[in-house]
């Protein structure tokens, strides 16, 4: 399975009698997988319907879920409260027989409050059982759409991803040519030293030659190569395979940045720190966008 990404949206529409509904699905970063749910009132069911599909999909990741849904009202019984009506007409009748007002039409009597009464519209269990079932199809659906969105950005990154790897193979292949100077340059540091300090030591040339190369032994680098090369294919391989990688490049690139602080440390030549600060630079690049990988 290609790398995938933890950001992405996805929207489901749909529709059943007399509701209708939006499904919203998106994701951001997380180092675990966090999900949070928003439903319509009266389908409470939807939520582990949800949880279950986003789990079955995602391994880390903020994942939020939002159903918006409502029914029309046109299955709902419209009555006419005539008690209301009487109400109304008594009270007005004595203005009325003094001519102050006219007598008041339908339209006017209709209009006033609590004269018409509009009762809510009721589902069978069968039908609420339908909605609820097409409702899960479309949380399906949104997912299944943030999913696609997510290894869009995961084939992107993986692109960047590729050229940082590239790029640290290709410095380990530097270092390994500017490390290639450090033991006579040690040598040559410390036999200018000695001299300085003590020219006319007895045995001056052999105690040069024996304490240069255990300083030389002290920053051999080629332990620190061989295990960045090492990572290089490691990272490779993640990348390649099956089942999300964001966590193993995460703790792979701690080691890649171990090795590198090390090279610096060791490092004797100008040229090779400089290798090392380009290494560290760019495994921290690597390093940032390996965070946006699940």
């Amino acid at each position: 399975m290609p790398l995938s990404g933890m950001t992405g949206f996805g929207r489901a529409e749909g529709a059943y009698g007399d509701w209708s509904w939006s499904v919203e699905a998106r994701s951001v970063n997380g180092r675990n997988l966090e999900i949070r749910y928003r439903g319509v009132p009266g389908f409470d069911a939807l939520d582990r319907v949800a949880r279950d599909a986003a789990q079955a999909r995602f391994q880390r990741g903020n994942v939020t879920l939002g159903v918006t849904g409502k029914r029309s009202d046109s299955g709902g019984k419209v009555t006419i409260n005539l008690e209301q009506i009487e109400r109304y007409l008594a009270a007005g009748a004595p203005l009325v027989a003094d001519g102050r007002v006219t007598t008041p039409s339908l339209d006017g009597l209709l209009g006033l409050r609590g004269v018409i009464e509009a009762g809510e519209a009721t589902d069978e269990p069968e039908t609420l059982a339908a909605v609820e079932a097409a409702m899960a199809a479309s949380l399906n659906a949104a997912l299944d759409a943030l999913l696609a969105n997510r290894r869009e950005e995961g084939a992107a990154l993986a692109v960047v991803l590729a050229g940082q790897i590239d790029k640290v193979a290709a410095l380990v292949v530097q270092a390994e040519t500017e490390a290639a100077g450090q033991a006579p340059a040690i040598k040559e540091r410390f036999e200018r030293r000695m001299n300085e300090l003590a020219p006319d030591t007895p045995g001056l040339a052999e105690r040069i030659v024996v304490e240069a190369a255990a300083l030389a032994v002290k920053a051999d680098v080629r332990e620190e190569l061989d295990r960045l090369a090492g990572h290089v294919d490691a990272a490779r391989a993640l990348m390649a395979g099956e089942g999300p990688a964001g966590r193993r490049l995460d703790f792979l690139t701690q080691e890649f940045m171990r090795e590198a602080n090390t090279l610096c440390s060791k490092s004797a030549l100008p040229g090779l720190t400089t290798v090392g600060l380009d290494l560290k630079a760019t495994i921290e690049q690597f390093r940032e966008q390996v965070q946006n990988v699940e």
